[in-house]
């Protein structure tokens, strides 16, 4: 299939072209200089991002007041919400059940970080091969099975907890399951969006599934904060596990016909690799993936941080961290709801933003009571998911459709292998040095990161002119 970024020697093609990059430009010299700017995002020249700039230009096009209401219009799509609202509601009151049963079984917050690790360590193993199962097979499919896993999973814990047989190792056995789960689940759930919504409400499709995410963590703590103190965790998971069957239901309910056709990859050698060149050779992908790695390696983790500040700093039970992690999804779910009046979004928005969530770590590592703490938690909250929310968005609208489910396998990969890492990282300074020190590490990576990118972006940008600049200036020795 022809680049449509391959020269042409039609006159008409080429003023075509000149207008899409440079709208006002009204000479050569105003084109030329307008070049190195691009260069921060994308590579004209490379054919390999063809496919996703019209993907790009449909989703930065106007768009009408109601388009989330549009992308809600979808049937298939509406079914899918609905079963992420169940899932995420029930998998959010899980995870907190889940770390308040091993913090309360063992009273180590490095166990907990310890079921923090357990659950993204498979990701860590197997996380590629994920995207190339969702490549290779029907994502509906493959996220039937996932949620039946989660469901059966979580299940056993609630039948082990319910007649009190339940041990640390049970948890951790069954955080490792889910994790495996997690491996196929999470590529083809990111997607699935695309052909559920269609190219034409992608944007708006990533930004609400953002809300309904941040939505279950708001609800989810609050119901699981209730359940603990009222009954115990063992009916926390029961309703989790209820939650992933009564998703799969409605996956079965979709219509197969109204979904977006998605490319068939047949089996083949190296397709692995095809996927990690085909992220080196995109820059604005290449640039968020290694973002999104710095940030989370510890800026997003903060279930075993919260969970330190509710036992050591305000001493209070898991109504009080539920509370806390409230707070953080009603900032979330606020910096989900703004996400979905963005128009676009840009490497070096995601570079300001990943500096803004290490300042405020730190800030919130200073704060000296509670109500102010929540302020920050809140501001955190609404920083994050505009981070996230934006690079997931920028990652979607680039990729070309037959890697989709492999590049952002990948980027699943960094997003949470990195919070692999961090989660006994993290676990281990909370207890040995102080939850505020801990608060502190996690603002470290956001902050190295937003420094690394942001320097290796000027470079780019420095190198990008002075090349530019030579061959302009050569150009007019020569027309003089």
């Amino acid at each position: 299939m022809p680049s449509a970024r391959r020269p042409s020697l039609s006159p008409t093609r080429t003023r075509r072209t000149a207008r899409t990059v440079a709208p006002t430009a009204a000479s050569r010299t105003a084109r030329t200089l307008h070049r190195p700017r691009l260069a921060l995002h994308r590579r004209p020249a490379a054919p390999v991002d063809t496919p996703a700039d019209a993907a790009a230009a449909s989703a930065s096009a106007p768009r009408p007041r109601n388009a989330t209401l549009a992308a809600l219009g979808v049937r298939n799509f509406r079914l899918y919400v609905a079963s992420q609202v169940l899932t995420n509601t029930g998998g959010w009151a899980a995870r907190v059940a889940q770390d308040w049963l091993v913090l309360s079984l063992t009273g180590s917050a490095a166990l907990v970080g310890l079921t923090v690790t357990l659950q993204f360590l498979p990701m860590l193993l197997l996380g590629l091969v994920g995207g190339v199962i969702a490549d290779r097979y029907p994502r509906r499919r493959v996220l039937m099975v996932t949620q039946s896993v989660f469901g059966l999973s979580t299940l056993a814990i609630a039948v082990l907890a319910l007649t009190g047989h339940v041990q640390a190792w049970h948890v951790l056995v069954a955080a490792f399951v889910s994790g495996l789960a997690t491996v196929f689940d999470n590529p083809a759930r990111q997607a699935f969006v695309h052909e559920i919504a269609g190219p034409q409400h992608l944007r708006q499709a990533i930004s609400v599934n953002s809300a309904v995410f941040q939505l279950g963590g708001l609800v989810g703590p609050a119901v699981a904060g209730g359940l603990i103190s009222a009954v115990g965790e063992g009916w926390t998971f029961l309703l989790n596990g209820l939650a992933c069957f009564a998703a799969v239901l409605l996956l079965v309910l979709m219509r197969a016909s109204e979904l977006t056709p998605a490319p068939v990859v047949a089996r083949a050698r190296g397709q692995l690799r095809e996927g990690l060149a085909y992220v080196r050779r995109s820059p604005r992908i290449l640039w968020s993936v290694v973002l999104v790695g710095f940030v989370a390696v510890t800026g997003v983790n903060m279930a075993t941080v919260l969970a330190a500040y509710t036992d050591q700093v305000f001493r209070t039970d898991a109504g009080g961290y539920a509370l806390l992690t409230s707070m953080l999804a009603v900032g979330a779910l606020t910096g989900a709801l703004l996400s979905t009046r963005r128009r676009g979004s840009r490497i070096t928005h995601l570079v300001l933003l990943a500096g803004g969530i290490g300042g405020l770590q730190l800030l919130a590592a200073l704060a000296p009571s509670l109500p102010l703490f929540i302020a920050v938690l809140i501001a955190m909250g609404v920083v994050t998911l505009l981070y996230l929310t934006g690079s997931n968005t920028l990652v979607q609208t680039t990729v070309a459709p037959h890697v989709r489910g492999r590049v952002m396998a990948l980027y699943v990969l960094v997003l949470l292998g990195a919070q692999a890492v961090s989660g006994t990282l993290i676990g281990w300074i909370c207890e040995h040095v102080g939850a505020r020190a801990g608060m502190v590490a996690c603002g470290v990576g956001p902050l190295l990161g937003a420094l690394v990118v942001g320097l290796a972006l000027a470079r780019r940008s420095e190198l990008g002119m002075r090349g530019t600049v030579r061959r302009f200036t050569s150009r007019e020795s020569v027309t003089a």
